[in-house]
């Protein structure tokens, strides 16, 4: 099996298509220590982990999950550039970008 399959099949709900900022991508190819983080950030996100967001956008997110409302996590470390990460109401989609992309 496929990481993005086992991906997919753990989730918590449905990420539709993955995509990515020109940005993310760059930094992805420049710099591994980067590309793992969104990885593991990514797993995160379809496991229901919000990340570095508060207490209200958490809940927020736990409200729209069944809703088929937007969920969107935030993930920063110390060294590492914050990146959001955005499912689409539909599920249609996940975006990961910078903030500064949104």
């Amino acid at each position: 099996m496929g990481k993005i399959q086992e991906l997919t099949t753990k989730a918590k709900f449905s990420l539709g298509k993955l995509t990515w900022t020109r940005g993310i991508n760059k930094k992805i190819a420049d710099d591994e220590k980067f590309a793992s983080f969104v990885w593991e950030s990514l797993k995160k996100h379809a496991k229901g982990d919000w990340g570095d967001l508060s207490k209200e956008d958490k809940q927020e997110n736990e409200f729209s999950l069944d809703k088929y409302l937007r969920l969107w996590s935030s993930y920063d470390t110390e060294g590492i550039e914050k990146i959001w990460i955005i499912t689409k109401a539909d599920r249609s989609s996940t975006m990961i970008l910078f903030p500064e992309e949104y």
